[in-house]
This record gives C-alpha cells, structure tokens and sequence, in this order.
C-alpha cells in the first residue's frame, strides 16, 4: 500500500485504519455480512469489501474463519453486557436491565448476529461450542447481577431466559415499550423472590423503593 494510501490519497483508495480500530471495524463489519446474508455468507473478501479494506488485512488481523467468527461473537457479546445495564451500576433492583430496550433498539444487528449463530449450530454441530460461549458469557453476567443485587443465583436461568426471549421479541417484532414493561414486571419478581427469602421468610418486606 502507497503512503498516499495510508494518509487517506484519491478518492477510491483503500483507507487503512490503525490496528485497534481496524480490528473494531472489521468486528463490525462482520457482523454485518452475517445479519444480511447468514453465516455461509461470512469470507475474508465479503467482510474487507464491507470494510473497505483488502482481504489480506482481515486474514492477517484474524488468521482464520473461525477465529474471524468466534471473536465477533465475544465483541458482540461484550458490548450487550456493557450497555444493556443488566449489571446496574447504582447496584439497585430498579436500574436492573434499565437501558435493554434501548440498547436492542440502537443496535439490532448484534443481537441478530448471535440469533443467525444459534439457528446456524443446530445444522452444524462444530459451531454449538460457540453457542454455548455465548450462553455461558450471558449467564455469567445474571450471576453478577443477582449477587449484586443480592438475589439469590437459583434465578439465574430463568432470568437469562426471560430476558432472552425479550430480546428476541423485541429484535423480529419491535415494541420497546412492550419490552420496558416486562423488564419492570420482571424486577417486581425478583424483589418479591427476595424479599421471601429474606429473613423472616415469606411477607418479608423489601427495603427498596417501589419498582415499577
């Protein structure tokens, strides 16, 4: 590549970014190539054509398919946890998933990604390892949030899976608000399951603020 390349050049030359961000943007793009045409559709050149760069740049950045697919889906993952607020940072039941809705409703893609895999692992058993990285990754994160908030982790599965199920409505119909209020009915559960296991068992009483 020309330094007059590298600097940004004509119009029509290849713009190379620097290594973190190029790394980024290759991840994005990814993503990208599988939401619209599913994963048989995932190659070095639809992802660099996507990108803007050569498939040169995504083999030497990722070396293979497979690691190609496998780091898009941890970045996919990483950013749901981040931004969806499942680990509430006030550490208060009613902040729990409060940003949800509207971390699907900005960035659908990287949900539909990780649904294109899931429904790709039931055809192909070598990608169910990644499946269960996903789901591993996402119970780890409810883990974290019921200890935080402290409710007992017997809820962990059904609480990943009705946020799950949330997600995937939200993701193929789109109703946030139908999503908001679930998620709000959901916090009333947990607050009422742990103030049943609270001392003094059951009519124990919350010391949260009302939920809604």
């Amino acid at each position: 590549m020309t330094a007059q390349a590298e600097r940004g050049g004509d119009a029509g030359q290849e713009v190379r970014p620097g290594y973190g961000e190029g790394r980024g943007a290759l991840l994005e793009a990814a993503v990208r190539v599988v939401v619209r045409g599913g994963l048989r559709k995932l190659t070095y050149r639809a992802v660099a054509a996507e990108a803007g760069v050569t498939h040169g740049l995504v083999a030497h950045h990722f070396g293979s398919r497979d690691t190609l697919l496998e780091e898009a889906l941890r970045w996919c993952v990483a950013r749901s946890v981040e931004t969806s607020s499942l680990v509430p940072d006030s550490g208060r039941l009613e902040d729990f998933a409060a940003t949800l809705a509207d971390f699907v409703a900005a960035d659908p893609d990287l949900q539909l990604f990780q649904y294109e895999l899931k429904l790709e692992s039931s055809r192909r058993s070598e990608l169910r390892h990644l499946v269960d990285l996903l789901y591993d990754a996402y119970r780890d994160a409810v883990r974290e949030a019921l200890a935080c908030l402290d409710v007992s982790q017997e809820m962990t599965d059904i609480v990943f899976a009705a946020l799950d199920g949330l997600v995937f409505h939200q993701v193929t119909s789109g109703a946030p608000d139908r999503i908001d209020e679930s998620v709000a009915a959901l916090r009333r559960l947990l607050a009422a399951h742990r103030a049943q296991a609270s001392p003094g068992g059951v009519g124990g009483a919350s010391n949260d603020p009302k939920l809604s």
